[in-house]
């Protein structure tokens, strides 16, 4: 069913809180109140949800690529399943919300409030995350290839799976990290606070050979 603003709203008014297979594309849907909805294989291709009041909801398995979610309260949120490449976040609250199996490509989360936000097995490729703490956390099949990192915090954090192939990590602190389950080719050593981080003997090799040296 593709659902225009109007009739979102009346079946928002008649307490409809579940919505299944429903295209929203680029539909302006800024400042609704969708607390405690459920999106399920719903499409959201470009559409505007600026501001909008997202805290409880579930999104699953939907499509929303190209979307704006800019300043939305998004406060223990759930997305399972969904592919978010290119989305926007800025200064969206994201409190103890969850991102898992999802594609985020290309997605930014300038200034965002993300204490207790939870990534797992997620594409974050091409990503601008600049300034997240990750600290102390356990890190499970994330892709940052690519990522912008700068500034990010990932002390004492452990990584299983995932990559930071290629990443700009311009002072990123990973001081007590567990980066043997990581991808870290490309990675420039120079730029980032490595002190203390815990590597394997290949990954050294390939740290040495980033640095022009020769491992005999």
């Amino acid at each position: 069913m593709t659902m225009d603003r109007a009739t979102f709203e009346s079946a928002l008014a008649q307490s409809q809180k579940h919505f299944s297979d429903c295209s929203f594309d680029g539909e302006d849907l800024s400042r609704l109140d969708l607390q405690a909805c459920t999106f399920e294989r719903c499409t959201f291709a470009d559409t505007v949800l600026f501001a909008s009041r997202l805290a409880g909801s579930k999104w699953l398995r939907c499509r929303a690529g190209g979307a704006d979610f800019e300043s939305v309260d998004a406060v223990d949120a759930q997305f399972a399943g969904c592919d978010l490449n290119n989305s926007k976040w800025r200064r969206a609250k994201l409190a103890s919300a969850s991102f898992r199996s999802c594609k985020l490509t290309g997605a930014s989360f300038e200034e965002v409030a993300h204490l207790g936000l939870h990534f797992e097995e997620t594409l974050l490729v091409g990503a601008d995350l600049r300034g997240f703490s990750f600290k102390g956390a356990t890190l499970k099949e994330l892709d940052f290839s690519d990522a912008y990192l700068a500034g990010c915090d990932f002390r004492d954090a452990v990584f299983e799976g995932g990559s930071l192939r290629n990443a700009v990590l311009k002072q990123a602190k990973f001081s007590g990290a567990d980066l043997r389950g990581a991808h870290i080719e490309g990675v420039r050593v120079a730029d980032a606070m490595f002190k203390g981080a815990v590597i394997s003997h290949a990954q050294a090799a390939a740290l040495m050979r980033e640095l022009g040296l020769v491992v005999a």
